[in-house]
C-alpha cells in the first residue's frame, strides 16, 4: 500500500495529490493550513499568456490537464491582450477554488484544512510522518511539499515593506513552514539584481465598484482596462524591479494602470500608493481587496527554495519532493501545476521503486525543469526570474523552437517524446 501526503494545498499541491492518485497511490492526503486551497492562485487568474499556451497544452498531452480544463471551464475572459501578452485566459478567482477542490474529492484525494504542519519525524535521511498544530500525525511512504516561499510576517517586515494582510493570511493561520529545512536540508532564498533578498508579489487587486463605470465597464466587455498616469504620477522603472512577475516589468505597466477581470480588479502593479491611485480619472474612490495594505507593500517571496534534481526530488532526503516555488525562481499558476504535477507522479514512482520521470527538452516543461534547476546554483540566475508567459525563459522558448500555439504540433511532440497521457498511467 502507497501512502503519499502533500503539504501544501496551492496550485502545486493540487497538482501533486491528483497526478500521485492517477498514478496508482492507494491513499493520498494534502495538508493545507489555511481554510481554503490554492494559495496565491486564490487573487490569481492569469493563464495561458504566451508561452503558457505551450505548457498547458503540453501538460494536457501528456495527461496532466484537469486542473488547467478548471481554469478553462471558469474563465471571465479567455483569448485575450494586453502589452507583452498574448491570447491569455482570465479565470474567475472566486469560482475556481471549490471547483478545484471537488475534483480533488471527487478524485478520492483527503483533503484537509486548517492543517498547518509544525514537526515531522525523520529516520536518517527519511521523512516518517509530519504532524499538524491540532496534534493529528501522518505517516507516508513519501511526501511532496508545496508549501511556497512567502512568508511568515517577520520576512515580509524584514525583507519588504511590512505585512500588507495578504491572501497568505499569516496572522490568522499561522507561518509556512518548511519541511525541507526542518529535515535538514540545504535551502536558498532568491535575490534581486541589487542583492537584496526575495521579490515582491507582483499584482494587487481593486475592488471593481469602487472604480468608474466606465473602467468596469471596459474591464467587464474586454478583460483589460490600460489607463494611462499622468506623468507626474509615475512612480519610475525601480519600482518595477521589485516584481517576482518580471514578465510584466515592462514600460508600459509604468505608464499606465493596466487592469485584468478576474472577478476583482487585478492591478498589474506590487503595490500603489493609495492617495496616488486616487489622483488619477477613474481611481477617485479606489481600494484595495487584495492585500488589503496594497497601498503599502505586497507579499515577499523566494525565501526557501530547496535544491533538487531534474525529477524533483529533494536532495539530501530520500523521500521529499517539490513542486511550485519550492522547486525553484519559477513564477506562476501554470509552472506550479507542472512541477506540482511531476512531483507527485514522481513520488509514487519512488514508492514503487520506480526509475524517476524526467521530461526532455524537447519539451518547454521539460526544459524549464531542467534549465532553471541549473540558473538557480549560479550567482547570477538566482537574481532573475523565470516563466513560461515572459522575460529571460519565455526569451529561451522562442530561441529554442519551444514556443507554439499549434496544439497538433505540441501533441506531436509529447509523442515523439513517448509521453502521450503518462500522467494518466498507473504505476505498477
Amino acid at each position: 500500500m502507497v501512502k503519499v501526503v502533500v503539504v501544501g494545498g496551492g496550485w502545486a499541491g493540487s497538482g501533486a495529490s491528483l497526478a500521485a492518485k492517477k498514478a496508482g497511490a492507494d491513499e493520498v492526503t494534502l495538508l493545507e493550513r489555511t481554510d481554503m486551497l490554492l494559495g496565491t492562485g486564490l487573487v490569481g487568474g492569469i493563464m495561458r499568456n504566451n508561452g503558457r499556451f505551450t505548457a498547458t497544452e503540453e501538460m494536457m498531452a501528456m495527461g496532466g490537464g484537469e486542473l488547467f480544463e478548471d481554469t478553462d471551464n471558469n474563465a471571465r475572459h479567455q483569448n485575450i491582450e494586453f502589452p507583452g501578452h498574448k491570447h491569455a485566459t482570465l479565470y474567475d478567482i472566486a469560482l475556481i477554488e471549490p471547483a478545484v477542490k471537488k475534483r480533488l474529492e471527487n478524485a478520492g484525494i483527503n483533503v484537509k484544512t486548517l492543517s498547518r504542519v509544525k514537526g515531522l519525524e525523520t529516520d536518517g535521511s527519511r521523512i516518517t510522518s509530519v504532524t499538524t498544530e491540532d496534534g493529528e500525525t501522518y505517516e507516508a511512504d513519501v511526501f511532496v511539499e508545496t508549501t511556497g516561499t512567502a512568508g511568515p510576517q517577520g520576512n515580509c517586515s524584514k525583507y519588504g515593506n511590512g505585512c500588507a494582510m495578504c491572501v497568505y493570511r499569516c496572522p490568522s493561520f499561522g507561518p509556512r513552514i518548511s519541511l525541507a529545512a526542518k529535515a535538514g536540508a540545504d535551502e536558498f532564498m532568491g535575490q534581486k539584481g541589487d542583492g537584496s533578498i526575495g521579490a515582491m508579489s507582483g499584482s494587487c487587486k481593486l475592488h471593481k465598484d469602487s472604480l468608474s463605470e466606465d473602467i468596469v465597464s471596459q474591464l467587464d466587455k474586454t478583460g483589460v482596462a490600460l489607463i494611462a498616469i499622468p506623468e507626474h504620477l509615475r512612480k519610475g522603472e525601480k519600482a518595477l524591479e521589485t516584481k517576482a512577475c518580471q514578465q510584466y516589468a515592462l514600460k508600459e505597466f509604468n505608464d499606465n494602470i493596466i487592469l485584468l477581470d478576474t472577478g476583482h480588479a487585478k492591478l498589474m502593479s506590487p503595490f500603489y500608493p493609495l492617495d496616488t491611485l486616487r489622483q488619477i480619472p477613474g481611481f477617485e474612490n479606489a481600494r484595495f481587496e487584495d492585500p488589503y495594505a496594497g497601498g503599502m507593500g505586497n507579499s515577499m517571496r523566494y525565501l526557501a527554495i530547496s535544491y533538487r534534481d531534474d525529477s524533483l526530488k529533494v536532495e539530501g532526503l530520500d523521500n521529499l519532493f517539490c513542486g511550485g516555488e519550492k522547486a525553484g525562481l519559477l513564477v506562476g499558476h501554470t509552472e506550479a501545476i507542472c512541477t506540482g504535477t511531476l512531483a507527485g507522479h514522481n513520488a509514487v514512482r519512488y514508492a514503487r521503486k520506480k526509475d524517476l520521470l524526467t521530461i526532455p527538452d524537447s519539451l518547454a516543461v521539460g526544459d524549464a525543469v531542467s534549465y532553471v534547476g541549473k540558473q538557480m546554483r549560479t550567482k547570477e540566475g538566482i537574481t532573475k526570474k523565470y516563466t513560461f508567459s515572459g522575460s529571460v525563459y519565455f526569451n529561451r522558448m522562442k530561441e529554442n523552437n519551444l514556443y507554439t500555439t499549434d496544439i497538433n504540433e505540441i501533441k506531436q511532440r509529447a509523442e515523439q517524446a513517448g509521453l502521450t497521457n503518462v500522467f494518466n498511467q498507473s504505476v505498477k
